[in-house]
């Protein structure tokens, strides 16, 4: 049985690629989700995850990434990409198992999900020539022309990074003000100003985020 879970923003795409996994008697989705902070939790019970490449601030590739150094056994496949060499070689890169064109159908997802699972990649001959010039170029060169990893918390400040890791091990603000002697309004301050340059609403996924991404 092949255990699947799904992530894209919106809870109808969720619940539409859900519905045509429901009868397939080889597939059991685990869940579907619409953050990091959800995916996370429910990654390790899962062999598949179908993550779209829409989600923001470049949530599919730092869940990717994340994945291959975490969970290396698991498979990801990236949703709703177009077939752009660069974009696709991106993915591919960050350790993407395969992906799902957005003009694909239905019975092109099953097909990859089962490839995928079972530790193969259907890719174009195109797309393939591609990855091999590419890994023959990486070969040439040494660590330091490898592609740099994407920071999103670059702009963020020393202070609102602490604050951001207390985040992530829960704390209240109350708790984090008095863990760093400075007043609760001042901790506001700071997780507003963190939610603001990292284009978030929920201070749970900004922490999820911070997780991924530091």
């Amino acid at each position: 049985m092949i255990r699947i879970l799904v992530v894209d923003q919106t809870h109808l795409l969720c619940n539409m690629l859900v519905d045509a996994l429901t009868d397939e008697p080889d597939m059991h989705c685990v869940g579907s989700v619409t953050s990091l902070e959800e995916a996370l939790a429910l990654v390790p019970n899962c062999d598949v995850i179908l993550v779209s490449a829409r989600l923001p601030r470049n949530g599919a590739l730092l869940l990717t990434r994340h994945i291959r150094d975490q969970h290396p056994t698991l498979r990801v496949l990236v949703l709703g990409l177009t077939e752009t060499r660069q974009e696709i070689l991106r993915y591919v890169e960050a350790g993407a198992s395969g992906y799902v064109l957005g003009g694909d159908s239905v019975d092109d997802l099953l097909m990859r999900i089962r490839a995928a699972y079972n530790g193969a990649a259907l890719i174009s001959p195109t797309i393939a020539a591609v990855v091999i010039s590419r890994l023959a170029q990486l070969a040439q060169r040494s660590n330091k022309y490898d592609v740099p990893p994407i920071n999103p918390c670059a702009e963020l400040t020393r202070r609102e990074r602490e604050v951001l890791a207390l985040l992530e091990q829960g704390l209240s603000n109350l708790e984090i003000a008095e863990r760093l002697v400075v007043e609760t309004g001042t901790v506001k301050n700071h997780v507003h100003h963190i939610l603001k340059k990292l284009n978030m609403t929920s201070r749970r996924d900004a922490a999820a985020y911070w997780a991924i991404a530091r």
